[in-house]
């Protein structure tokens, strides 16, 4: 049995072409491998914990073997317990849509939460960085507009190559990507788009 993690950045809902197109997916998935555990992770109907620098200042008085008040240990634990979350998964599902050229400020403040040394990467002086979490990824990203390096956008796009890099950093290179855009067009057009991104979502659910 697998435990499948769906990550979930938009707060759109019905709304949504990237939150369409991974149910879509999900459901194929889920079809093809009813043992496995699918759990989704809806980052705008939870609380994520602040990263501030109090926060911050806790977690290194912990990596230096000092001691802290219970109070400001149980901040630091909140984070633990999200990466905690994430990490137990063997396979990972994003939906990710674009939002001003980048991606959601939600999705940013729960990288930024989970991305902690010792955790989600370690370094050494011999072997540099180095990513410790493992399994298989699909990413199902949405844009408005086409931000290809052919169409001339490309310098725009700062959703998909920042994304990317971190999820190699902490050690997740293994991925597949399915793409919905451009979405701001004729409906016929749109609609024509989104069933393409969901024969794709079908077909890379079979192998993933």
């Amino acid at each position: 049995m697998k435990r499948v993690l769906y990550i979930e950045s938009s707060p759109r809902k019905a709304r949504s072409h990237s939150i369409e197109v991974a149910r879509e997916f999900l459901k194929e998935y889920e079809r093809l491998n009813p043992e496995d555990v699918i759990d989704t992770l809806d980052l705008w109907s939870m609380t994520l914990p602040p990263f501030s620098g109090e926060v911050i200042d806790t977690k290194y008085r912990i990596m230096h073997g000092e001691k802290v008040s219970q109070g400001k240990k149980s901040e630091w634990n909140k984070i633990v317990e999200l990466f905690d979350q994430f990490n137990s998964a063997d396979k990972y599902v994003f939906s990710v849509p674009m939002w001003n050229f980048g991606i959601p400020y939600r999705l940013k403040h729960y990288i930024d939460l989970i991305t902690q040394p010792s955790l989600a990467w370690s370094f050494t002086p011999d072997e540099g960085y180095r990513g410790l979490v493992v399994g298989k990824v699909v990413i199902l990203y949405s844009s408005g507009g086409d931000y290809t390096e052919a169409n001339g956008l490309g310098e725009l796009d700062h959703q998909k190559k920042p994304f990317e890099n971190w999820l190699g950093f902490i050690g997740l290179g293994d991925f597949k990507i399915i793409n919905v855009s451009p979405t701001l067009g004729a409906p016929e057009a749109v609609k024509q788009i989104v069933e393409c991104a969901k024969t794709n979502a079908i077909d890379t659910a079979q192998h993933f």
